[in-house]
């Protein structure tokens, strides 16, 4: 990187900053931390959606399997979650925000309290924090992988680097920073994907390669399924995308908690949706010519960063970094948040007496230590990511087997066709399913299988099994609650609008 690179990045970390510091002057209370008062438009909300639903992992992970799989990459991710989001937009995503206007929400988890009782909500949130620290983990540890082909820069300085300065805007800035800093982020990387797909398509054929480039690349890599990504697996973590997209992934449902109604959230998920159908085109495009370009490579991981490096001038190099974080700094502030709300008033009043009393501005206080916590745990989860199967072991087995189970129970509980699954349904789903992801992954020798059905196997069994498990259990031993019943009810239309003032 030359010093112009240097400065862009440089200038990227400062902007981050002083939007968190321009954000804290619109915080006044734990909701407006939270759930940015429950005034965040559509459209900000659905790039906010868009931005922290993947990382720079994507340039790291996803690049090798564009690499050495190619086009499957689009069919089982993208195009995945563009459905699930069609999906989600008409039957989970309205009733985040009228959960918050019937009950005063701020945290994806507090429903959990009426819906199925206290042990129930704390072994969810308890369960579902941890993950998401070994999740974020990963994130750092693919941005640092990055900036160390570019730079040289150690592993640990760059998890440090990037961890933070997020922790700086997010614990100051809270939702408000974070979907505002999401909006500069993505026209940043729509800059900087933009600059690397011309720059692949000048250095093959221009206009052309967008239909040659596919004769050209090895056996398979035009194909909609290939090697382990099957059909199989596609059906799996389409699954796997509608609970997790839809608000299973906490940071995510903090959107919509965010939007000021249910149909202002079901536009937020259809305009995420339509980016995810057209934007990963264009940002997938120099990973799928990367074979072309880079013949032979060793590291497949590293594709990405050595073509921004052999294609781009100095400047331009700068922007692709900047791009290139944007995504984990989104996606990792979003995660922070959403955690913090959880232990703020899910987590912390159940363990601490005093904590059941506290007033906004308490909550404000221990929302920012939550925060910060959180991202200092995550940066210590990313200095030993080899431990769990690195990066991709632990975005695509470790957090795609085990969302499903904390996601089920959160999300099927808001559905009027499954009231009857009560908090034994929700705790015999969630242990079943972890039972299952700890037999695949330790117990279960799946190397025996054929490669597609290991994968397939490690990250469906667990999310296929809690799924049954709670239905089951529901038509076996069916629950009812008044209360609960009347939430469930509530939640399945928007509030009427009030009479105009005479």
């Amino acid at each position: 990187m030359d010093l112009l690179d240097w400065l862009v990045v440089g200038g990227y970390f400062v902007v981050m900053v002083l939007i968190g510091l321009w954000a804290k002057a619109r915080i006044h209370d734990s909701r407006d931390f939270f759930t940015a008062g429950g005034r965040m438009p559509w459209w900000l909300s659905g790039i906010s959606h868009h931005m922290s639903g993947y990382s720079s992992a994507v340039f790291v992970g996803y690049a090798a399997i564009a690499y050495t799989q190619g086009f499957v990459l689009y069919v089982w991710w993208a195009l995945g979650i563009t459905f699930a989001m069609v999906v989600g937009a008409f039957l989970f995503v309205p009733r985040w925000p009228r959960l918050r206007q019937r009950l005063g929400i701020i945290s994806p988890l507090e429903y959990l309290r009426i819906r199925y009782g206290v042990p129930t909500q704390q072994l969810l949130a308890w369960s579902g924090t941890a993950l998401k620290v070994f999740d974020v983990g990963a994130k750092w540890t693919a941005t640092a992988l990055l900036l160390n082909v570019f730079t040289g820069v150690p592993l640990a300085v760059g998890i440090l680097l990037t961890g933070g300065v997020t922790l700086v805007y997010s614990t100051i800035g809270g939702l408000w920073a974070d979907a505002l800093t999401d909006m500069g982020q993505f026209l940043i990387q729509l800059v900087a994907g933009i600059v690397m797909f011309v720059a692949v398509l000048g250095a093959l054929d221009g206009v052309p390669t967008l239909w040659t480039l596919w004769d050209k690349l090895p056996e398979g890599n035009a194909a909609a399924f290939n090697g382990q990504y099957t059909a199989l697996f596609v059906l799996v973590y389409l699954l796997i995308n509608t609970l997790s997209y839809n608000g299973g992934t906490w940071n995510l449902a903090q959107r919509f908690i965010a939007s000021p109604t249910g149909s202002s959230a079901r536009r937020a998920a259809l305009f995420s949706a339509a980016l995810y159908l057209v934007w990963p085109l264009v940002m997938f495009f120099p990973m799928w010519a990367a074979p072309v370009l880079l013949p032979g490579l060793a590291k497949p991981d590293q594709s990405y960063a050595l073509l921004t490096q052999q294609l781009l001038p100095a400047g331009l190099v700068g922007l692709v970094i900047a791009g290139l974080f944007s995504h984990t700094m989104a996606m990792t502030a979003s995660d922070a948040n959403a955690i913090s709300a959880v232990v703020t008033r899910d987590i912390v009043p159940a363990v601490w007496k005093r904590g059941r009393a506290l007033d906004t501005r308490a909550e404000l206080l221990i929302g920012r230590i939550s925060v910060f916590t959180f991202i200092a745990l995550s940066m210590v989860i990313a200095l030993t990511a080899d431990s769990f199967g690195g990066v991709l072991g632990l975005i695509i087995l470790w957090f795609g087997g085990l969302v499903g189970p904390i996601a089920i129970p959160m999300l099927l509980g808001m559905l009027p066709a499954f009231k009857r699954c009560g908090p034994v349904a929700a705790i015999t789903s969630w242990a079943v399913g972890l039972a299952v992801f700890a037999l695949t992954r330790y117990g279960f020798d799946v190397s025996r299988l054929a490669p597609d059905q290991a994968t397939a196997v490690q990250v469906g069994g667990p999310v296929v099994c809690a799924i049954i498990t709670f239905v089951v259990v529901g038509l076996v031993a069916p629950w009812r609650n008044p209360e609960s019943d009347e939430l469930v009810e509530a939640i399945s239309h928007d509030e009427p609008a009030a009479e105009p003032v005479r």
